[in-house]
């Protein structure tokens, strides 16, 4: 076996400890980042709009980032300077909380801080060399960060308030930077052309299909990411306890990335998808209509194993099948761009005015009605075959 096939116990940790604090950032920030705001006194629109202002930066920044790093073949110089910048913006949240500037500090904090996660990947997996399948063991640690910053937090916000979250995200976010000068920069072999340009690839039914499928699958989670916290502690739960539903969706999440690659051979990839669309529109319904049962919603945040684990896992997979060659970077950047950043943005502009203009139960339902429009998509006009 050659050195090139063996694992090395050196980087794995190295490359995990990104990871863990990217995600445990991403922990304290989608959970309680809107609770924070509404601490401040603004209102469900206001805070739509300013969690929307962090998703479109995403839309822009993975291509511009990416473009950049193939170009120039400087991915790490570019993560460490995106994480470093990224700390340095969000620090302006201490200096005052008017709207306007809220905005311009998170339009600066997310349009460094999305230009690292996707550099880093690509890093991970030159470093994996011939060992890609190693990936999800090193992914693991983000969720194991997700699910330790997410229930701490909530304990700590229960007790000392939302005041806190500002220097809680900045050690996070110094973590992340500080996790970057420990790993060393390692270059794939540069591929060769595609055989066929870029143009006629986004062109082919079955990508505009899927990529309208997440488009609109991430723009369901909208209340979800936006207003869930707010949502549940309106209802009487305690921050700690809401702390714990979180974590319980990344824990199921983590589950069912460590069996995922049993369920591909056995029901394909399109049939995963349209099982994991259907039952988001299925998890939207029961947060709607049954908040006031905790079983209920036990049983509706273990089903994030299937609308954001069993959906990711397979999409990754379809859009690594469809962009080939020198295609793969920006495969990967619109997938990202696309859902989780025009998605994503739409998904917190529409649940801000419904949940103030019709009520939480009206943004939740229209939710599952975008499920349904992403599943009837799907299932009309997705195939799979290459």
């Amino acid at each position: 076996m050659n050195s090139s096939e063996s694992p090395t116990p050196a980087p794995y940790w190295r490359l995990s400890g990104f990871y863990l604090f990217y995600f445990a950032s991403l922990g304290a920030l989608l959970p309680y980042w809107s609770l924070y705001l509404e601490n401040l006194g603004y209102s469900a629109a206001a805070i739509g709009q300013l969690m929307a202002l962090m998703m479109m930066t995403k839309i822009v920044s993975p291509n511009v980032w990416g473009w950049i790093a193939d170009h120039t073949g400087r991915r790490l110089r570019i993560v460490r300077l995106g994480s470093f910048v990224a700390m340095l913006s969000f620090a302006g949240v201490l200096l005052g909380d008017e709207f306007w500037w809220l905005a311009l500090v998170m339009i600066a904090f997310s349009f460094f801080w999305n230009a690292a996660l996707p550099q880093f990947e690509v890093i991970t997996l030159n470093h994996l060399g011939a060992q890609p399948h190693r990936y999800t063991s090193i992914r693991l640690w983000g969720s194991i960060g997700f699910i330790a910053a997410v229930a701490g937090l909530g304990m700590l916000l229960d007790r000392y308030g939302t005041g806190l979250l500002p220097m809680a995200l900045l050690l996070l976010f110094a973590g992340i930077w500080l996790s970057t000068l420990w790993v060393s920069e390692r270059v794939a072999p540069v591929l060769t052309a595609s055989a066929e340009p870029l143009g006629k690839v986004l062109r082919q039914p079955q990508v505009v299909a899927l990529l309208g499928v997440c488009f609109l699958m991430q723009a369901s989670h909208g209340p979800y990411y936006t207003f869930y916290t707010i949502y549940l502690e309106g209802h009487g739960y305690s921050r700690s306890l809401i702390g714990q539903l979180w974590a319980l969706g990344v824990i199921a999440e983590v589950g069912i990335f460590l069996i995922m690659h049993r369920l591909v051979p056995r029901f394909g990839l399109r049939k995963l998808l349209l099982a994991s669309v259907a039952l988001a529109g299925l998890r939207w319904l029961l947060i709607a209509w049954f908040v006031d049962n905790l079983p209920v919603l036990v049983g509706a945040q273990l089903l994030h194993a299937a609308t954001f684990g069993v959906f990711h896992g397979a999409a990754i997979q379809l859009i690594h099948r469809y962009f080939q060659g020198r295609h793969q970077g920006r495969g990967q950047a619109l997938y990202s761009s696309l859902s989780f950043g025009a998605g994503g943005a739409l998904g917190a502009l529409y649940s801000g005015f419904t949940w103030d203009a019709a009520g939480s139960t009206v943004s939740y339902v229209t939710a599952a009605l975008i499920s349904g429009l992403a599943w009837l998509l799907a299932w009309r006009t997705l195939r799979v075959s290459p």
